[in-house]
């Protein structure tokens, strides 16, 4: 396996990622890391319900347009 990573290795990095920064630093760029995902899934999410209303609204609109003609 010359391009596989065994659990040993990783478990070797870990080891060496706690010795060089310790564990408190880790816990925070994990929640800092976490809190930057949260917040880009939810930038996301407040795009597309955005765009949902905007497509909604032509939709209506078009429809109004027809109904006007038709009348």
């Amino acid at each position: 396996m010359l391009g596989g990573v065994s659990i040993w290795q990783l478990l070797i990095v870990l080891a060496i990622l706690v010795l060089i920064f310790g564990t408190k630093k880790l816990k925070n760029l994990g929640s800092d890391l976490g809190s930057a995902v949260k917040g880009f899934k939810e930038a996301v999410n407040k795009e597309e319900d955005e765009n949902d209303k905007q497509t909604q609204s032509k939709v209506i609109e078009s429809e109004v347009k027809k109904d006007d003609k038709s009348a």
